[in-house]
């Protein structure tokens, strides 16, 4: 009976014993699920986050490869981390190029050293560009991780204000000179007595006077043809367009003792323009070419037909073009010799007119020349369609 007791009191404490062991065993299980779950909950939390930034990540490369200026970001080691397309030209380039690269490179250098810096190159192409650097350090909190640097191009800009600043130079001089004549001749008129010499005061003061129309006349067919947003459109023979041109210069060259050669063209090469404006752009090369040629070197006008387009070009043998002024004599009141255009009139908006005549029929205008042997304009229009020329055939 004692060993009976002994047995099921040791049967008792072995059981409570179990349940102690069985309840702590449930508590660790309870406390190893949370910390599961815990560890769960901060996984998913974890990759939602890196799905975030991931997806941010994208984003801000996205939007840096739609700017339009060049971007490269660093990190702190100097490691490029993204560049957008705009600034993938200075990713081992050559020529002028490459001193940009190495302008980047050491902004972004003395960037991640805490310093931001800018600078501005003028690189000499052709074509010419000016380029504003500019770098600064990328900071989180105290710490700075890396640098980004900025290449804006401001080679519009720059061209802007050059047409700006000879628009304002050329236009006061050339309306200055030919208003103080005026007066200058008025005054003199007014206390002169000698009829012969009123005559020779009143043909200066009606040379001056044209002068100032031609100004005026150039200022206003430009503005015309670069706000005419329908203009008309005539079918027309090419011969008729370059004698009707090469009658307006007529005086001018025999004035001066040079030849002018126009050349035959077939009568059935047609196009299709507003006849005022390229008798004008035409008129314009041919007053060019005039001005810049030396008494007895003719002036050629010649046309030929290239397929879709007909090439009317206005060659001269005279001084020339030098190269650096190639790039700009298409520009609003840019004149490569300022000096023989005072003598010979103009404000350097001739062969602005041709361009921009060129561009409102789908056309082009190229040069060129060499210093001392005179130069080629070739102004391109698209040529009329069979059924236009058959057109002008039968109103024949």
């Amino acid at each position: 009976m004692v060993v009976f007791m002994v047995f099921v009191a040791a049967l008792g404490a072995v059981l409570a014993v179990a349940a102690a062991f069985a309840v702590r065993a449930a508590r660790r299980t309870r406390e190893l699920e949370l910390r599961l779950a815990a560890a769960e909950q901060v996984a998913r939390s974890t990759r939602a986050h890196d799905e975030r930034a991931s997806g941010d990540r994208a984003l801000l490369f996205e939007a840096i490869r739609g700017f339009v200026d060049g971007v490269v970001v660093t990190d702190a080691t100097g490691r490029v981390v993204a560049r957008n397309p705009v600034a993938e030209r200075f990713s081992g380039a050559r020529h002028a190029d490459a001193l940009a690269e190495e302008v980047i490179a050491e902004l972004l250098a003395r960037a991640r050293a805490g310093e931001p810096g800018e600078r501005e190159l003028q690189l000499f192409g052709p074509p010419r560009e000016v380029l504003q650097v500019r770098a600064l350090p990328l900071r989180h909190g105290a710490s700075i991780v890396g640098a980004a640097a900025f290449v804006h191009d401001l080679s519009e800009a720059r061209r802007v204000e050059s047409v700006r600043r000879d628009f304002v130079a050329n236009v006061s001089h050339e309306l200055k000179t030919p208003i103080g004549a005026l007066a200058l001749l008025s005054e003199t008129m007014a206390a002169e007595t000698d009829s012969a010499v009123l005559h020779q005061l009143a043909e200066r003061m009606l040379g001056e006077a044209d002068r100032l129309a031609r100004i005026i006349d150039d200022l206003l067919d430009l503005s015309l043809i670069e706000a005419q947003e329908a203009p008309t459109r005539d079918t027309v023979p090419l011969p008729g367009l370059l004698h009707e041109a090469a009658e307006r210069v007529h005086a001018a060259a025999e004035t001066v003792g040079i030849p002018l050669r126009v050349a035959d063209v077939p009568d059935d090469l047609i196009v299709t323009c507003d006849r005022g404006q390229v008798v004008s752009a035409i008129t314009n090369l041919l007053d060019n070419a005039l001005k810049y040629s030396e008494p007895g070197e003719p002036v050629e006008l010649d046309a030929r037909d290239e397929g879709d387009f007909v090439t009317i070009s206005v060659r001269d043998h005279g001084i020339g073009i030098p190269s650096r002024d190639l790039e700009r004599i298409f520009e609003r009141f840019y004149r490569v010799d300022r000096a023989r255009s005072r003598t010979t009139g103009g404000i350097g908006l001739g062969l602005s007119i041709v361009r921009h005549v060129a561009q409102a029929h789908g056309g082009e205008v190229t040069v060129e020349s060499r210093e001392g042997e005179g130069s080629t304009f070739r102004f391109r229009l698209p040529r009329s369609s069979a059924r236009s020329v058959h057109a002008v055939k039968e109103a024949s």
